[in-house]
């Protein structure tokens, strides 16, 4: 791999706004499902895959961190989404209990249209969490969960995502909403 560097830079329009919009859970899958060739865009038949829909508002937000260490040579990425979960049920209980056991591959589907493929290759733990009432009447009553994922590169974008669809460019997954 080249480390030279193949591109520059110029100042970007302030057009972007910040933000999750959903997430996607994928039971992990090993193997040649997804492609991404060359650092690229992530392509890809996910017609065999079910993904489980989480809506968001508010406060989750996905973080991604470079780690690089040159007295070892080495380098990978830290993904970290962070979720905010309203409401208390008996169902998401159990789920998060299952989400806890497992290490699901995510796509994060942001406000400005963008899908992000993380733990591509290691899939992602749930790291911590919590079951909260909170204390006062505007208090969360819900759940606050970490997911993390460490991978060689950086979560890929999924290519052709939209605003409406983060799988446009795909042939899609079936996608469970409740």
């Amino acid at each position: 791999m080249a480390c030279d560097l193949t591109a520059g830079r110029q100042e970007v329009c302030k057009e972007s706004v910040g933000g999750l919009q959903a997430v996607y859970f994928i039971n992990f899958v090993s193997g040649s499902t997804f492609t991404r060739p060359d650092d690229g865009e992530v392509t890809g038949d996910f017609s065999t895959l079910t993904a489980y829909k989480y809506e968001l508002k508010g406060t989750s937000a996905y973080t991604e961190t470079v780690n690089s260490s040159r007295e070892n040579g080495t380098t990978f990425f830290s993904q970290e989404l962070t979720l905010n979960l309203k409401k208390l049920t008996n169902e998401m209980t159990t789920e998060l209990k299952t989400l806890a056991y497992g290490r699901p591959q995510i796509v994060v589907h942001t406000n400005a249209g963008d899908a992000l493929l993380v733990g591509q290759d290691r899939g992602a733990d749930l790291t911590s969490g919590t079951i909260q009432t909170g204390g006062g009447l505007g208090d969360l009553y819900g759940y606050s969960v970490s997911m993390t994922g460490e991978e060689q590169l950086p979560a890929g974008f999924i290519s052709g995502s939209t605003v409406d669809d983060p799988f446009a460019g795909l042939t899609a997954p079936t996608i469970v909403t409740s």
